[in-house]
């Protein structure tokens, strides 16, 4: 079964064309270096909740939007080693300049799952 890398992050929707032309420059890293799949979706329809949302996740600005994104890989054994390929690669070492990265990176969150369920 795949494993599964996921992020939600707060961008700045005046910054949007800019994140996505990161994005793309990122996802071509990614799948040039194994990953399966790369994908990034931007808020359509999430609301704050009472307790929790995408919103409250991120502390979502007004002027904001929140962003999710994943990549896929064949196995988390397969994902340690891309990743570790992806962040020697320069490319994305340019990308991340803290000057010029058109998002606020403290209030990105991530993480690795092992599928559940896929049909």
């Amino acid at each position: 079964m795949p494993y599964v890398d996921g992020f939600i992050l707060p961008v700045p929707t005046d910054k949007l064309a800019a994140y996505r032309r990161m994005a793309r420059q990122a996802g071509k890293v990614w799948r040039e270096h194994g990953a399966l799949e790369y994908v990034e979706c931007v808020a359509d329809d999430v609301k704050p909740g009472k307790h929790t949302s995408f919103p409250q996740s991120v502390k979502l600005k007004e002027g904001e939007t929140v962003v999710f994104a994943w990549i896929v890989y064949k196995s988390r054994k397969d994902r340690d080693r891309i990743n570790a390929k992806v962040m020697q690669d320069p490319r994305l070492a340019a990308m991340m300049d803290p000057e010029t990265l058109p998002f606020d990176g403290k209030r990105m969150f991530w993480g690795g799952f092992k599928t559940l369920v896929s049909l």
